[in-house]
């Protein structure tokens, strides 16, 4: 079977609006938010401004949208049909805007993870209601990092309402963004099936922001601490189906993922690129060739480096491309999104600290933007489950056992 490696040709604008934003607008500011941690970068009002103008005009890629156009569909398609949607637009949004910085990409009104997990399993009308809003999403907690099925936090039904409480740590843009997407716990005797996702207003009675955090990279993008306290809200902003079904798990609530981790996945393709970039850049200036014709044993060795790296460059890509694709096609990708997070999040922290190391002192200083890469990088390596976590997942699903019985 023949495999087309072209993106389609509908995906060009989507690439060329996120890229000149990426060039005219990160990449000039990206050192001076580097260096004024939680300072708001208001030149990002004006991109906001702009995809939402050519959202309405129905010009802007779905990645301009905050994964607005996510949600996978289920209508019938003839078969053998073939689509290329709203999660491979936004993946390659996040490619080419993460080559400019990805802090600001995560910092960029309505572009929230909790906009992904609101599109992968909203209903029609919760959709119609949240559609537009700037979601961050609150899953980690002080007790637990990687096992999402630890959620302490609890929403207790009370009439009409849901009552939430606990503490959220490491929310991206959760200072920021207009509403939190929660994981909370209906009743902690059931387990992780009875894990949901609700919808909060972060400026809400209940709701305190109580720090941010100081961090090694993505430092322009704000990650809070949230506390919740006797947070009243309408029994409708639950994500999804109230239901509790032991049977299937958490599994509504884990669809999220298979939307975030492709996008994670496409950040951290993005810093990669940047990286080598800048890299194949300063060996054309030290007169080192890079010769796809020779065998790299056969070349300078900062030339075999570049090509070892760019081989895994082009995989992760292919993985992420992979993933977002089977999303698109109605296609069970959880396996895939998590190959591409873990191939993805790998190769970025090599690439980016094997530039820092080859181009010296150069890359060491903050001349470039070489040693910020490299520390943006890691996160990418760790948020949306670490690469261990991802390690498991793929192990369960390829040797079909349960986590239960694969730990």
């Amino acid at each position: 079977m023949t495999i087309n490696l072209e993106l389609p040709k509908k995906l060009n604008a989507t690439i060329d609006q996120a890229h000149q934003a990426a060039a005219e607008i990160f990449r000039p500011i990206s050192r001076k938010y580097d260096l004024r941690e939680h300072d708001y970068p208001v030149e990002l009002d004006t991109l906001a401004s702009l995809y939402d103008g050519l959202s309405e005009a129905g010009q802007a890629g779905a990645g301009a949208d905050g994964g607005r156009s996510q949600k996978k569909s289920s209508r019938p398609r003839p078969e053998g049909a073939v689509v290329n949607g709203g999660n491979m637009q936004s993946v390659i949004n996040t490619m080419e805007t993460s080559w400019g910085d990805v802090g600001l990409m995560l910092t960029i009104p309505y572009q929230g993870l909790g906009n992904a997990a609101i599109a992968a399993v909203a209903t029609d009308e919760q959709l119609k209601r949240f559609g537009k809003v700037w979601a961050a999403m609150a899953i980690t907690e002080p007790g637990f990092g990687s096992d999402s099925a630890a959620v302490s936090t609890t929403a207790t039904r009370d009439g009409d309402e849901y009552v939430i409480n606990g503490e959220k740590i490491f929310v991206t843009a959760g200072s920021r963004a207009t509403h939190i997407v929660v994981w909370a716990t209906v009743d902690r005797s059931l387990g992780r099936a009875a894990i949901k996702s609700f919808v909060v207003p972060r400026e809400h009675p209940g709701v305190e922001v109580v720090r941010l955090e100081h961090k090694l990279g993505i430092r322009v993008s704000d990650t809070a601490v949230i506390r919740f306290d006797n947070c009243r809200i309408p029994a409708d902003n639950l994500l999804g189906s109230p239901e509790v079904d032991t049977k299937t798990g958490f599994g509504g609530v884990m669809q999220t993922f298979d939307n975030t981790r492709p996008m994670v996945a496409g950040m951290a393709v993005g810093v990669a690129r940047a990286a080598l970039e800048e890299l194949r850049r300063i060996l054309d200036d030290a007169g080192i060739e890079i010769d796809y014709d020779r065998p790299a044993a056969d070349q300078h060795a900062a030339a075999a480096e570049f090509i070892r790296m760019e081989a895994d460059f082009e995989a992760a890509y292919l993985h992420t491309m992979r993933a977002a694709w089977m999303a698109d096609n109605s296609q069970p990708n959880s396996t895939e999104a998590s190959m591409s997070k873990a191939k993805a999040g790998r190769t970025v922290t090599d690439i980016t600290n094997k530039v820092v190391e080859l181009t010296g002192t150069l890359g060491y200083s903050e001349r470039l933007l070489v040693e910020k890469w490299a520390r943006d990088s890691k996160i990418l390596d760790i948020f949306e489950g670490t690469q261990q976590i991802q390690n498991l997942i793929i192990a369960r699903r390829v040797l079909d056992k349960s986590s239960a019985e694969l730990k």
